[in-house]
């Protein structure tokens, strides 16, 4: 694999290096790509820099769903102008809580009847299966309030954000974000016998993510390699770009795409998308699919990749650097990572595997997978294989062609469509036992290992491929090119629409003002926030040194899922994994900022205030401290990698979180997240300071109606005042407004009195 951070042209079906090339060439080649077409198709502004985006359509599961509705209803909602689709593919398994999963999906169907949506039942399909299968066509944009919202490979531009983005399109409103750059992604070659669309997909994300190359940017896939792969296998890969950080993906489409979406009955949803002669690329990356090899992404990253071949081979030295590296992860817990504990006679074992969801729950990997283990018993008790096709039309083929009879056979419990593996609300391991999955991620605790409680187990991911030829060998990590084996036909799959016929809630276009909204007990409205003062004194209640924190460690997912309607008992559990002292200090202020609105005295309630107002009246003595709204605040190195869950920026809000600091933020969807809770994503590059300090911003109001380029602060860190300066990056007038009101809820319902007082 060939990474190349200079420019390059498309001509003649190669990448030219555009040493030299003048500008107006350059801007006449962007047009060219596949992406600035699509864009430009969706682009509501006069604009191509400065984008405001409007979607075909929206998707949510059933850990979001309540949640955006309740904002959307929050902010005057009366229908959906857009087809908008709500799964249940998250908490469909979950028991925690008694009745409350089961009250959700009677919510997301009342909703789907009373704002005319498409609502799809527990068990039918995981999220993106069903996109890709029923709404994905060629030139589309659909957003998603999941991460892993990809359907490039079908020729839809799609990206996943947080809720806030999804309420925005509800209510007329863009997806703002300035033109991001696009990298080619040229295939050639075609892969080996047992190689899969994980072991592709490792191995680029693996390349990219430490070096940040892709960052919110747009892969474009090119090249003869597309043509040597099933639709299966691009769509495998394709969801899992996610895991680089870029921002969407697209392909060039085919007849493989035409073939698969007529099986769907969807043919006219397809267009043929290829770069046009002079396509300009900023960066591009070369893979030979030949070349691959079988990988394993070792806890606790999908980018802290090795082929099975190079960990089997310096198995000790590998394992000891994964310890280690893990254990600074856990530093401040009890846990310890052990991996070479699972290593016998040389080889590195598994307790159980997996094959699920968007990335493995396909038809090509599980037919794949049965065809490996062929009836062949899968030899260790100890290791449980389950197998969750996708969607209920992928499980009812496997069934009629005999894959399921045979895997069955061979000792595969197959399961529903979930996707419970993969965020921790299903198959959770054994304490100290190591899971090889076919799933989107590995990163730590999120399987539902909690580390309060003593308990840590950890996740590899691994291609169905080599997951079943492991399966043959007892759990021991081995590569499915090791097997004397060669890739089934091209699969036959037939589709069969009765299935979803049956069983999907179709209100798009009719909805029924008169319908009213099912509430179960535990679904709460969002709690009232207010505007953004112009002063702010904010504590700091945790302060984190890891290179990156995930949004699993912002806000833990699994057991807490449940709960995702119930903004106060969610918010609960906010960085519990991480630092379970987290929610004490910010209720303990959130209380003092209530006592103090109330004429109050809140050094009653935090007694260091007593100190702080003190030294703020003695450096300030033009402030009154008791004018001073307060809160609290997070610092992180790098926050928000991993899921597009809102909830790692609202349950900062509800517990009085105002503020984050940061020398950069992983994704664009968790800064957006912030900016939609009105929670300031600041940033500073050498921000010394530590948990339990104060943070004073003053003239807020300015800084965000004038993007003024710098916020001044003032930290109080052992007894003195230390001045920081503070960059918030660019800032649409929208989300400007948004930080100003305080959340995207009351922007939106100001505009709603707006309207209707004229």
């Amino acid at each position: 694999m060939l990474l190349h951070e200079n420019g390059h042209f498309y001509k003649n079906g190669q990448l030219i290096a555009a040493d030299g090339a003048d500008e107006a060439s350059i801007e006449a080649g962007r047009a060219k790509t596949m992406a600035y077409q699509i864009i430009k198709a969706h682009n509501t502004s006069q604009s191509m820099k400065d984008l405001r985006l409007k979607f075909d359509a929206i998707c949510s599961h059933d850990i979001t769903y309540v949640s955006i509705i309740q904002t959307a209803k929050a902010s005057g909602i009366k229908h959906f102008d857009m087809p908008y689709v709500l799964t249940n593919c998250h908490n469909s398994l979950c028991a925690v809580g008694g009745t409350i999963n089961a009250d959700d999906h009677r919510f997301g169907l009342s909703a789907a009847k009373k704002y005319g949506g498409i609502f799809v039942p527990p068990h039918v399909a995981v999220i993106h299966q069903y996109m890709r299968e029923m709404m994905a066509g060629g030139g589309k944009m659909i957003l998603g309030s999941d991460s892993h919202t990809r359907y490039g490979a079908l020729g839809t531009m799609a990206i996943g954000e947080g809720g806030g983005e999804l309420v925005k399109q509800l209510m007329g409103k863009t997806y703002d974000v300035g033109y991001p750059e696009v990298v080619a992604i040229r295939l050639t070659g075609k892969p080996r016998p047992g190689i899969g669309p994980q072991d592709v997909a490792l191995s680029l994300v693996s390349e990219v993510f430490n070096k940040r190359f892709v960052k919110n940017r747009i892969l474009e896939f090119i090249g003869p390699g597309i043509h040597e792969l099933d639709q299966d296998f691009r769509n495998g890969i394709d969801v899992m770009t996610t895991e680089t950080t870029c921002l969407s993906s697209i392909w060039e489409t085919d007849d493989t795409v035409k073939n698969w979406l007529a099986i769907h009955g969807r043919e006219a949803d397809y267009k043929q998308l290829a770069p046009s002669e002079g396509a300009y690329y900023d960066r591009c990356i070369d893979i030979d699919l030949s070349q691959i090899e079988s990988m394993i992404a070792l806890p606790f990253h999908p980018s802290n990749a090795f082929s099975i071949h190079e960990l089997n081979d310096n198995l000790d030295d590998i394992l000891a650097e994964v310890e280690a590296n893990g254990q600074k992860q856990l530093d401040g817990t009890n846990l310890k990572l052990n991996l070479r504990d699972k290593v016998h006679d040389g080889r590195l074992y598994a307790q159980e595997g997996s094959i699920a969801g968007c990335a493995g729950g396909t038809f090509g990997n599980i037919r794949a997978a049965a065809h490996i283990l062929d009836g062949n018993a899968v030899v260790s008790k100890d290791f449980p294989l389950s197998i969750y096709p996708s969607s209920m039309p992928i499980y009812q083929r496997l069934v009629d062609t005999g894959e399921a009879s045979s895997m069955m056979t061979a000792g595969a419990i197959f399961k529903t469509a979930f996707c419970g593996p993969c965020f921790g609300g299903g198959e959770t391991p054994a304490n100290n036992a190591l899971a090889i999955r076919h799933t989107t991620r590995n990163f730590i605790h999120r399987e539902g290992s909690k580390p309060q409680e003593g308990q840590l187990s950890s996740v590899a991911l691994m291609d169905a491929r080599s997951i079943a030829a492991s399966a043959l060998n007892g759990g021991a990590i081995t590569a499915a090119t090791d097997l004397d084996y060669e890739e089934p036909a091209k699969p036959i799959y037939q589709f069969n629409p009765k299935i979803y016929q049956n069983l999907i809630f179709h209100g798009e276009g009719h909805a029924d003002g008169n319908e009213q909204l099912a509430f179960g007990p535990n679904i709460k409205d969002w709690p009232k926030f207010d505007e953004m003062p112009d002063q702010l004194l904010v504590k700091i209640a945790a302060f984190l040194t890891d290179p990156v924190t995930t949004t699993d460690e912002l806000i833990p997912s699994g057991d807490t899922s449940s709960y995702r309607s119930n903004p106060e008992r969610l918010a609960g559990f906010a960085l519990s994994r991480k630092v379970p002292e987290y929610v004490g200090r910010a209720k303990t202020m959130r209380q003092a900022e209530q006592v103090r609105k109330d004429n109050g005295d809140p050094t009653e309630v935090d007694t260091t205030l007593a100190a702080i107002y003190g030294a703020m009246q003695s450096e300030f003595p033009d402030t009154d401290p008791k004018n001073v709204m307060l809160g609290t605040m997070i610092y992180a190195n790098r926050p928000g990698d991993g899921s597009a869950r809102e909830q790692a920026a609202s349950c900062q809000k509800v517990l009085g979180g105002m503020v984050n600091v940061a020398r950069e933020y992983a994704t664009k969807r968790y800064r957006s997240n912030l900016i939609n809770w009105g929670i300031l994503p600041l940033l500073n590059q050498n921000f010394d300071a530590q948990t339990g300090d104060y943070l004073y911003l003053t003239g807020i109001h300015e800084f965000l109606e004038q993007d003024s380029d710098s916020l001044t602060g003032y930290l109080y860190h052992d007894g003195v005042w230390k001045v920081e300066t503070f960059d918030i990056g660019e800032l649409t007038e929208d989300e400007r407004k948004i930080l100003l009101s305080g959340c995207l809820i009351n922007l939106d319902h100001k505009e709603m009195l707006a309207r209707i007082h004229g």
